[in-house]
């Protein structure tokens, strides 16, 4: 994948418009950076975002409550990094990316993206990024998706050879052009998100924030925007920001998760650290020619049998801290070992143990 991130071409377009403070910013954002010191791109300090709600109390009465939606969140993201950012069902992960697009305005705290504050300066930071909701569309409905491609370079004003390189390379990538002349509304789900995602690659975008963008996508079209999306990690151009409820989509392509409950930050690390700290456990399931006791080779510390079937044939064991080596040699050891598999943690596990605790 080779398409194009040049700040050059968009702090051009910002300097066009002649607002010099917010160019000063962005600039001063780069001079602080000590040498080999990645870009911050999105930088988030105790941010809060509270909406007034009005609850029944009695027959007529109500009363108003203020509910915190995010409440404290603070994170830095440099250029290049793909990073997830996930959560349950109202935890705060989409009213985040709101105010860091510039949709909301927090309640409190401080948030710059692409050094830039996104609610005073939301038209200057639309150059600057890309945004893809799973629930909305940026195209137009009755147009040809080419139209639609043709219709974002003018907002944009992205230059027509610059516009014609980077659409012809998502359309290889993509395979766009078997539907490149159809309609919007005429598209499969598949289809669509997958020029939803050059939609928002066109202007060149420094960040991308992606919500949901496989959701409701068969296996197929799921593979290839991961692979798609892969390359433009790969390059390490382009920041970015992945929210889903697909968590395959997260260990196919973030190496940093960040996890947010009841609108705070309560992981961001490696996703071999959410593995650690909250006690994955691997799982060995063993094949028997004949049916034997297993209490033995159960008796070792962090060894526990988890399910017995095939008329005590197969046996599964959960590990906590013990090498499955160790467990293999104990059984074979005791005969009669016909087959052994080792199955890792899934990250859908942990992430369910991390919300239950």
């Amino acid at each position: 994948m080779t398409v194009q991130v040049t700040g050059a071409d968009n702090g051009a377009g910002v300097e066009a418009e002649g607002e010099t403070t917010t160019t000063t910013t962005t600039k001063g954002a780069t001079r602080g950076r000590g040498a080999g010191e990645a870009e911050v791109m999105i930088e988030v300090r105790d941010l809060r975002k509270e909406f007034t709600v009005k609850r029944k109390v009695g027959r007529i009465r109500r009363e108003s409550h203020t509910v915190a939606a995010v409440d404290g969140v603070e994170l830095s993201i440099t250029r290049g990094e793909t990073v997830g950012y996930i959560g349950p069902n109202g935890a705060g992960k989409s009213t985040t990316l709101k105010m860091m697009t510039g949709i909301l305005s927090p309640s409190s705290g401080y948030v710059r993206v692409c050094g830039l504050e996104p609610v005073p300066r939301r038209r200057r930071l639309a150059r600057r990024i890309g945004v893809v909701f799973g629930q909305r569309s940026q195209l137009w409905w009755d147009l040809p998706l080419r139209e639609s491609f043709r219709l974002l370079g003018y907002v944009y004003s992205v230059p027509a050879a610059d516009h014609e390189a980077r659409l012809r390379q998502c359309r290889a990538m993509l395979e766009l052009d078997e539907f490149m002349d159809t309609p919007v509304r005429q598209l499969s789900l598949g289809q669509r998100m997958r020029g939803e995602i050059t939609a928002a690659l066109l202007h060149a975008p420094d960040v991308l924030f992606l919500d949901e963008p496989t959701i409701g996508l068969d296996v197929v079209s799921k593979q290839s925007l991961r692979a798609f999306l892969g390359e433009i990690r790969d390059r390490g151009d382009v920041t970015t920001v992945l929210t889903t409820h697909d968590l395959a989509d997260i260990e196919h392509l973030c190496r940093r998760l960040i996890v947010i409950d009841h609108g705070h930050v309560v992981h961001d690390g490696t996703l071999e650290a959410l593995h650690t700290r909250y006690g994955s456990r691997r799982r060995v399931v063993v094949d028997l020619e004949e049916p034997r006791a297993v209490d033995a080779d159960a008796a070792m510390p962090g060894v526990t049998v988890e399910s017995v079937e095939a008329e005590g044939r197969r046996v599964t064991f959960a590990l906590e801290g013990v090498p499955a080596g160790e467990l293999i040699a104990r059984i074979a050891h005791g005969g009669g070992l016909r087959d052994v598999s080792v199955l890792e943690p899934t990250i859908e596990e942990v992430v369910a143990r991390l919300y239950r605790g």
